[in-house]
Formats: structure tokens, sequence, C-alpha cells
């Protein structure tokens, strides 16, 4: 097909080749209706990048017929270079050849196998710069494209150019991440040249008519000219003849049905052959067409007017050819060609695609093919391809004659949509499956599905009380499920702040004997309830065993997030903080990235408590940004809300402003506790800015919230300050008494230390006590344990009140720490704050100076920098960050003059 109108499109591949070839990655996807030229662009940008470029390309296609192959489009496109697979990380490799069938093993995770394939096409890359072409994006299984998409949003140095197409459909099919360009008819000038250029012959009524009909679709002005040059004696005025108000992807696929009826009836049926199973080899196709009584020779007529190229396979001129072999031909045939494709398919190397052709042949309930598709689907499932496992447990489901055996296969299937991020059909799955049995086992799981559904559809409450309900239905028969299943009741109930959901969690849970592995986490979610019912004596102990519990068979990850959620309630900021890291390393080495975005939240928050800002900012942005790829909304809102709280401690006001504008009325349906760090944070920010009475509004807020007792709890020692420093002390006594009673349970450092800076804070307002006493024992805690941040804190308030009683000495010490420290961490409005004090009694402060060097990284930069400078080599850093090692060489690259450095032998003793 002509390229003719099509120069803006051809321009923008042209720099995207050019980008690939100097090492800036792209991708590009294009959009359009069928036959609107998006192959015939690809196929120029593959002309150019072999003939120009010199570039390498890997090039596959989705196929409608496989759609449903868990790995089978990613396998296509990768299988030439398998050959590779040793040089990527072995988990990596493991997680690709697993998908592929190639081994047995574990079951694969679909987050290695995208890192896996982003490894691959980055070493393929390193040969010679890359073109990657996907065609019918829309028809590729949803594992390959996930594993392709993320790749694509992940490359940033390489010399990799990928190219997608995907159909219009009146669902839009989402190229997440990748920039998209729409391509529309011809304009009629064009539309006039091509169909000239083609069918010259026409006379003007009938050239009229083709470009009116066409709409300027490339492909129906080449098939209706040539149609019409086909048949010349068509009476133009006879209504018959006319199409009528078809879409143009109607009319071309009507005119490739005109040209299929014309052929002989041994080729229809050979066509329809093809046509069932497109993908495969040619000596099966010729097996099943000599199997029904056919011949070779039948596809001659076929392959001679071009409706089919064949080779090692038969291609079809265009997807709507194969459309109208197989869609017009009658359902009695469809159903004989998939029998006899079944029969010539061997059991144990063509299963899955066996199944899928007796599936295809079936139209009553079978309970032989059914099983067959639930092996199937168990297949998948080890291999990693969640969308299908879920398409063929749902059809296993449809083909039961058990009612029984349904419901089990739909709620399998339920179970499968969610994990694939299809929440619809997961929850209409889940009804479907709830309304066919009474069995405890698979209503519990049906309702444990819709509550995950619920999670991020509405809220976390949602998703607790659905959690509680399904706990009714295993408690006296499957402990490991009511133990799984009150687990997440409370983590939902306590992101949501739904504490009354909690208690209830709480009260099964006490009259609960788990498994021995569960024991410990039991133990811990009980002490959550006794924190927020305000008893921290009777918590802290439960929580904090936790920390030293050993956890087995599987529910490891759950016993650690328990233990970094915990350990923010009760100040262990440090075990927090080392024991996530171990988490994240953990779930980066095992692609758990389902896992990520939790962990992240748990880090960012413990970060930003210790006043390690840029590394919490990394947590953030990472996990905003992973949450956002897999479309959990809810941990994305949680993130973004502490992008708030950061905004605010850099003194940025119109960013703050902005984005809690933007998050804060969702998060608050959602995620509460973090809305609530959101809410602190713009307290944070008046009170930076000296707007004490502002503050003091907002922090009374957040201290009478929902989420007050959990570790919201540390917004108080802002809201004294508030309160003492906006003449109001008064508000300040019952928010501490709280605090105060939390801080001596927990017995932590860091909270003493805050207790003895609010205790100073009111005795310095009314000058009682003994202030300068317990400001230096709050500083001597502060130097020790708490961080930088609180210990600049502390810093500025005792040298505030040095100086209102003229010890002008020790107070410029105290003011002048706390401003290095505040310029050091970028929290510039904390820091003029603690200048605007030195200058208030005639000490001219010194100049602002720039923020310390790990404050001017980028989020990637930082965490790129900091495992180089553990000594990890920029293919471990890629493997741990799921990046390209040229992209990881790309971010210390751009990091070495922000840090005044020249390589990375120098970054140990800087970071």
């Amino acid at each position: 097909m002509s390229l003719v109108g099509r120069d803006a499109e051809q321009a923008r591949i042209r720099r995207l080749l050019a980008d690939a070839c100097e090492e800036r990655s792209g991708a590009l996807g294009l959009r359009g209706a069928a036959g609107i030229g998006k192959s015939v662009l690809l196929d120029h940008a593959v002309s150019i990048a072999e003939a120009e470029g010199g570039m390498r390309v890997v090039r596959g296609a989705g196929v409608e017929s496989d759609s449903e192959l868990a790995y089978g489009g990613l396998h296509q496109l990768l299988f030439p270079h398998l050959d590779r697979l040793d040089a990527l990380p072995t988990p990596q490799a493991t997680a690709l050849r697993c998908a592929f069938g190639l081994a047995e093993g574990d079951d694969a995770n679909r987050f290695l196998i995208s890192a896996g394939t982003l490894s691959l096409l980055a070493d393929l890359a390193e040969d010679a710069p890359l073109l990657c072409v996907i065609d019918d994006l829309q028809w590729l299984d949803q594992g390959s494209v996930e594993a392709l998409l993320f790749a694509a949003r992940r490359f940033v140095a390489d010399p990799i150019a990928m190219l997608f197409a995907v159909r219009e459909t009146s669902v839009p099919f989402v190229i997440a991440g990748v920039e998209v360009v729409d391509l529309s008819g011809l304009a009629a000038p064009d539309a006039a040249r091509l169909l000239d250029g083609h069918a010259p012959e026409l006379n003007e009524p009938v050239r009229t008519r083709v470009l009116a009909e066409s709409s300027g679709n490339p492909l129906a002005i080449i098939e209706l000219g040539s149609a019409r040059l086909a048949a010349p004696d068509v009476d133009e005025s006879d209504p018959a003849e006319q199409v009528g108000p078809l879409p143009v992807t109607r009319r071309v696929q009507e005119a490739f049905r005109h040209q299929i009826v014309e052929l002989p009836e041994p080729t229809q049926r050979a066509l329809l052959v093809a046509a069932a199973d497109t993908a495969a080899p040619l000596a099966t196709i010729l097996h099943v067409i000599e199997s029904l009584g056919g011949a070779p020779g039948d596809l001659a007529p076929a392959e001679r007017d071009r409706l089919v190229r064949i080779d090692s396979r038969i291609t079809f001129r265009h997807p709507l050819v194969r459309a109208a072999a197989y869609q017009d031909a009658p359902l009695h045939r469809r159903i004989e060609v998939h029998r006899a494709y079944a029969e010539a398919l061997r059991a144990d190397a063509d299963a899955d695609r066996r199944a899928w052709h007796l599936a295809a042949a079936t139209t009553t309930p079978d309970e032989v093919v059914a099983a067959e598709l639930e092996a199937v689907a168990e297949r998948a499932w080890h291999r990693g391809g969640a969308m299908a496992v879920c398409a063929a447990y749902e059809r296993a489901g449809r083909l039961s004659a058990d009612r029984e055996r349904k419901a089990r296969r739909i709620a399998r299937a339920s179970q499968a949509a969610f994990d694939a991020g299809k929440a619809d059909r997961a929850a209409r799955l889940a009804a479907e499956a709830l309304a066919l049995t009474a069995d405890p086992g698979i209503r519990a799981d049906a309702i444990y599905t819709r509550g995950a559904v619920e999670y991020e559809r509405t809220s976390p409450r949602a998703d607790a009380e659905l959690a509680l309900g399904a706990t009714e239905l295993v408690r006296d028969t499957d402990p490991e499920r009511m133990a799984l299943t009150l687990f997440e009741a409370v983590h939902a109930a306590r992101h949501g702040a739904a504490h009354d959901l909690l208690q209830r969690a709480a009260e099964l849970l006490r009259g609960f004997t788990p498994p021995q592995h569960w024991a410990a986490v039991v133990t811990a979610l009980i002490g959550w309830a006794e924190l927020f019912a305000g008893r921290p004596e009777r918590a802290v102990g439960p929580m904090r065993d936790l920390h030293t519990a050993t956890s087995v068979d599987g529910n490891d990850l759950m016993c650690r997030i328990t233990v970094g959620f915990g350990g923010l309630m009760i100040a262990d900021d440090d075990v927090v903080a080392a024991g996530t890291e171990d988490m994240l390393a953990k779930v980066r080495a095992t692609g758990a990235l389902g896992w990520v975005p939790y962990t992240l939240n748990v880090l960012a928050v413990a970060r930003l408590l210790r006043g390690e800002f840029a590394d919490a900012r990394a947590c953030v942005a990472e996990g905003a940004a992973v949450s956002a790829e897999f479309g959990n909304t809810t941990e994305n809102l949680a993130h973004r809300s502490v992008e708030v709280w950061l905004h605010a401690v850099s003194g940025d006001e119109a960013r703050c402003r902005a984005l809690a504008e933007e998050v804060l009325p969702r998060a608050r349906a959602r995620h509460r506790v973090n809305a609530e760090i959101a809410a602190w944070g713009l307290g944070m920010l008046d009170l930076s800015a000296r707007r004490f009475g502002e503050a003091l509004d907002r922090l009374e807020q957040v201290s009478q919230g929902p989420a007050s007792r959990d570790l919201l709890v540390r917004a108080v020692p802002d809201l004294v300050e508030a309160a003492v420093r906006g003449g109001m002390p008064d508000r300040a006594h019952g928010p501490l008494a709280a605090f105060r009673h939390w801080a001596e349970h927990v017995d932590r450092p860091v909270a003493t230390g805050l207790l003895l800076r609010c205790q100073a804070l009111l005795a310095s307002s009314d000058d009682t006590g003994d202030a300068d006493a317990l400001y230096a024992e709050a500083l001597r805690l502060h130097e020790r344990h708490g961080g930088p941040y609180e210990l600049a804190r502390t810093q500025l308030v005792y040298g505030e009140w040095l100086r209102r009683r003229r010890r002008r000495t020790e107070a410029r010490g105290r003011l002048a720490a706390a401003v290095s420290a505040f310029e050091r961490l970028g929290a510039e409005l904390w820091a003029e704050r603690a200048r605007g004090e030195l200058a208030a009694f005639g000490e001219r402060g010194d100049e602002p100076q720039r923020s310390g060097p790990l404050t001017l990284l980028t989020p990637q930069e930082l965490q790129v920098v900091r495992l180089a400078a553990d000594g990890r080599t920029n293919k471990e850093i890629a493997a741990q960050l799921f990046l390209s090692p040229r992209t990881v060489g790309h971010h210390l690259y751009k990091a070495y003059p922000k840090l005044g450095v020249t390589g990375r032998n120098e970054l140990a003793h800087l970071v």
C-alpha cells in the first residue's frame, strides 16, 4: 500500500529511529482503523532501519487466534534470540524460560518476565541499534503486552526504538506510557491521488463513489477501486449494488468476502482452515486440509488472487481477509475445522492449542473439554500469564457440566482477572461464582477477590467489610484462609482508618487459633487494635515481638509488611528502615513487583520520619510510578499524599498546595492514613512560615482525626509548637497528654526527645519548670537519635528560647547549626525562619548555602548512586531497579557533576 499523504508520520518515525541511533530510547504507537495504513508505516520504518540506519530489527505481530496463549506473542518475537538468555540476570532468564515452556520451575513471575524482556532487548542493542516492531498489538496476549510496554517505559539511554501498531476499536486499547499517533483518513487530494494510481481506468461516477465510500481509508480506496474495476458492468443506479451505510471496515471486509465467494468451494474451505489458526505451521494446516478431503493445491486460487502469501506459514494479505474467510463460514463448517485441528495436534507438544480448538468445537457442556482447559489454565499460571489463566478458567467454567466445578473455575478466573489488572471482569466473575454455589471455600475466595477490587474501586473500608464477611465462611474449616482473610481485613481497615472494623477483626483474631506460622502476625495485629483503642501499654510488646519472629510457609512478606507498618506506629523508625530495605531488595530480586508500592510506602514514611528527605522522595517517585503502572489507584494516592508532606518540608508552597488540592479529596476516601500525612504536611508548611494560627487549626484536625492514634500521633509536636508560638498553649494540653501516654509506652529515644521538646516549649511559654534542662535533654537525644531534621527543629526552638533570654552566644550557635542543617536538607522555609531569628538580634546570617548534594539528584539518580556507592556494577543495579545497564550509566553520568565527583570510586565517601 502506498504511503501517499503520510509525510508527517514518516518524519516522526525518522526522528524515532535517529534518536535511537544516538542512544536516546523512544517508543511510538500508531493507532487507527483497519486499513488506515499502520502496517505500511511499520514496513517503511523497517526498510529505513535496515537500509539507512544499520539497525537490527526484531518484529512480531498479534495473532487473534493466539491471544489467549500465555506469552505467545513474546515467544514469537524473542525466540530467535533465546541463545542470549545466559547473559541475563539468572532470575530473569529462568522466568523467560518458564514462560516459554523451555524449563520447569516454580511459578513464573510476570514482573520478572517483563524485566527479562527489557534485559534481553537491551542486550540485543549492544551489537547495533535496535528497532522492535509489533503489529496488531491489540491481539497480543496480555502478558506479552505488559512485558513489552514495561520495557518501553524504562529504556532511556539505549539505542532502542519501539514501534507499536494498534487497531482502533469501540473500547480503546490503551498503550500506557507511550506516545501515540492517531492515523485518520487521507485528505481528499491524497485519497484521489492514491485511487488514480491504483485504478486509473475508473469512470468519474464510480471514482466519485469510491472516494466517498472509502472515507480516506487507503485500504478501502485500493480494494473498493479494484473491486469496481473487476466488475465493470455494475449498474451504479441499482440499489442492490449499493453498499449502503456500512462502516468502512465492514465495506472492505465485504469486498474481500465477495472475492472469497467467487473462489472454488475447496479453496474457500482451505482458507477457512488457515483462518482458524493463523499461527499454525504450514504442515499442520495442510494436514488439516487433507483430513477434510482437500489438497494443498486448493490454496492456489487464493494465492493467485493475492489473498494469502505462502512460505513457511500462510499469511493473509490483511486481517480483514482472515476475518471474512472465518466469520462468513457457516457454524457447522467452523466446528468441523476446529475438531480436525484438535485431532491433528499432539496432546503433549500442542496441548494448549489443542484444548482451545476443542473448546471452539464444543457448543454444549463437556467435562472432558473443561478439564483440558483447566489444565491449560494451570500451565499458564505456572508460566505467569494471568490473563491467559483467566480466559482458560472462564471457558472451562462455561463448559462445565457440574455446577460446583463451574463455580470453582469461575472463581479462579475472577482471581486471575484481578491479578491481570482487569477489575471489572474480576468483579463480574466473582459475582457469578457467588451466585452459583454455597460452598464456603469457593464463596470465601470470590468474596476475597471482590474485596480486592473494592480496595481499588471504592476504599479500603469496603475491602475490610467484605473480608470480614468472608471469615464467617471459613472460620471453622480452613485456618489458613481464615488467617489470610483477617490479615487483609486488618490491613485494609488500618489504611482506611476504619477502626470499628479493625476492632471487629481483632475480636475474631482473639478467638482464633491460627496455623503456627501465622501466630506472631496474629498477635501483632491484635496489638494494632489495642494501640488504636488507646492502650499502647498492651500493644507495644506484641507488635515489637514480631520483629524477631520467624515466618515460614509463604507468609514472609506479610510478616515483614506488618512489621513495617506496625513499627512506624511505635517509633521503631531505625528498625523499620533497615528491615524494609531488606524486604525491598527481596521483592526486587524475586520479581514480586506487586509488593513494591506497599514496601516503598513504608520505607518512604520511615525515611521521612528520620529526616532522610532525598531518599524519601526517591521512594515516593518510584512507588507512585509503579502503582500507576499497575493501575493501583489507592497506593498511588498514598504515595502522592506523602509527596505533599515532602513538598511542605522543602518549602515549595505552590507545588505543595496544588498537589494537596488534587490528591487530598480522593485520598481521604481511599488511603486515609496517608491522606492525613498530607494534611499534616500542610499544617507544617504553615508552621515553618510562622502562620501559627492556621497551622494550629490544621494540626488540631489531624490530631483529632481518625488516624490520630496511628503514626499521625507524630504530628502532635508540631501542634504543640504552633499552639505555643501562636500564644494559645492551652490548646496543646489535650493532644500532648495523648502523645505523652504513647511516648512513655513506646519508650524510644526519638519519641522521648519529641516529648521533652514539647514539654520545654510549654514550660518556656509560662516560665514554669526547667525549660533549659528539658531543651538540653531533648537536644542530647536528638543528636544521637531521630535524624537531622528533628535535631534541627530542636536546635531552632531552643535557639529561639535562648535568644529571648539574651543568651546570644548560645543562641547563635544553636540557630546557626539549625540553619546549616535545614539548608543541607533543602528545608528552605525552616532555614529562612532560623535565619530570621539570627537577624532579629543584630547578627548578620551567612549567605544561604546550597542544599546538600544528594538533594540535587533526581529520585532515580539517587537510587542509582546509592547502589553504586555500595559497590554494585551497572548490570547489578539494572537488575535491581528493572532498568537497562545503559540507562544506569546514563543516570550516573548525569549525577556526577551534581555531586562534584568524577567517578564511582568517590561515591562511597560522599554518600
